[in-house]
């Protein structure tokens, strides 16, 4: 059976970048599959709890290793079909508007940017505290009981260090430098209104600079040359500079966890690195999305994604750390994959009241 995987890193995502949509994944599945994606179908309905099916909507950078999901079969006897959904912050739009009529059981890659939004809409059922997995608790969400946490990373500025050593130009550290005029079309970003990434370094920057500064700081980088594209693939796979990607940009917005997918093997060095004075700390979770016709089979699956398999799979799969205490790391992610010590934050009672008009200041400030 082929297999349709849009990691944050590797192959399948740069055919996402150049423009190959994979309409669905269908993981452990004995039957066959319709090339034709869900719309063949009606996906638009849920799935009777008879079928032995559960649907969970996912950002389109989920990835898993062959085979994870046949532990979660073996266990429950129901196979799991992987819809993607666009990047986080249009899989939650689109949970949105289709909540009388959800278009699967549970979701992964709800953030904590855009969490607040997805609670107030309701589109999500509550969870017991036995799903969460063990010392997950730091990375709850403030009266989020309907979301469980299952990764957190870093989103930082990347930098492509073969880049500025080819130049003999001095590297950018912080922020600030990042507006430099030597650093002049340098950097690519993501957008905030359809990119969590994007909206995690614009958080990064109200962080820094606060509610009267941080429009400032986004107009010197527009003076600069900064580029918004919509989404981290693009971003990441077709303007940024680094080795695995094909753009003429050596600075981009991507995460603490990305260096290592780009050490060649055998290699000592990593060819880039996070610039950890730029970063957010980000916390992706899963729910049961409400009013599916599989809540017990979806509860079940998001249990799943905080047990130790599982939670092992995701630094080599997704490139994010696991919340699960319990879960081993790759050892080089401590050379390569540092975590900020000190990572910009904004509270969550703040994201929530102000999202949305960042948004559109950011949009009027950047894209005009």
């Amino acid at each position: 059976m082929a297999v349709l995987l849009f990691p944050r890193t590797g192959r399948a995502l740069r055919l996402a970048a150049a423009g190959f949509v994979a309409a669905f994944v269908l993981v452990g599945c004995a039957a066959g599959v319709d090339d034709d994606g869900p719309n063949a179908s009606d996906a638009s309905s849920p799935p009777s709890v008879s079928t032995g099916v559960v649907r969970l909507v996912t950002h389109d950078s989920f990835a898993v290793s062959d085979g994870i999901f046949e532990q979660f079969t073996a266990q429950t006897g129901y196979t799991v079909e992987v819809i993607p959904a666009g990047d986080a912050g249009q899989m939650v739009n689109q949970l949105i508007l289709t909540k009388d009529n959800p278009i699967g059981d549970a979701v992964f890659g709800i953030d904590n940017t855009f969490a607040s939004r997805a609670l107030a809409e309701g589109i999500l059922e509550s969870l017991s505290e036995s799903v969460l997995a063990p010392g997950a608790e730091p990375f709850a969400v403030e009266g989020g009981g309907d979301l469980a946490p299952v990764d957190y990373s870093d989103v930082c500025v990347n930098i492509d260090h073969e880049w500025f050593a080819e130049r003999d130009l001095v590297e950018p550290v912080t922020l600030q430098d990042l507006a430099r005029p030597e650093y002049k079309d340098l950097l690519v970003v993501e957008n905030p209104a359809t990119s969590s990434p994007g909206l995690s370094f614009l958080l990064a920057t109200i962080g820094a600079f606060g509610e009267d500064g941080w429009r400032d700081y986004w107009a010197d980088l527009v003076a600069g040359g900064v580029r918004a594209v919509d989404g981290w693939s693009d971003a990441y796979y077709v303007d940024f500079s680094g080795p695995s990607s094909e753009g003429d940009r050596p600075l981009v917005v991507s995460y603490a966890s990305s260096p290592p997918a780009e050490v060649p093997q055998g290699a000592v060095e990593a060819p880039t690195a996070a610039l950890l004075d730029t970063c957010f700390r980000q916390v992706e979770y899963a729910g049961v999305l409400a009013g599916s016709a599989n809540q017990p089979a979806a509860t079940a699956l998001v249990e799943f994604l905080g047990t130790v398999p599982f939670q092992e799979d995701m630094p080599g799969s997704m490139w994010v750390y696991p919340v699960n205490p319990d879960a081993a790391i790759p050892e080089d992610w401590e050379a390569y994959a540092p975590l900020a010590a000190h990572p910009w934050q904004v509270s969550a009672e703040a994201i929530a009241a102000n999202r949305e008009r960042w948004i559109e200041e950011w949009a009027a400030t950047v894209v005009g």
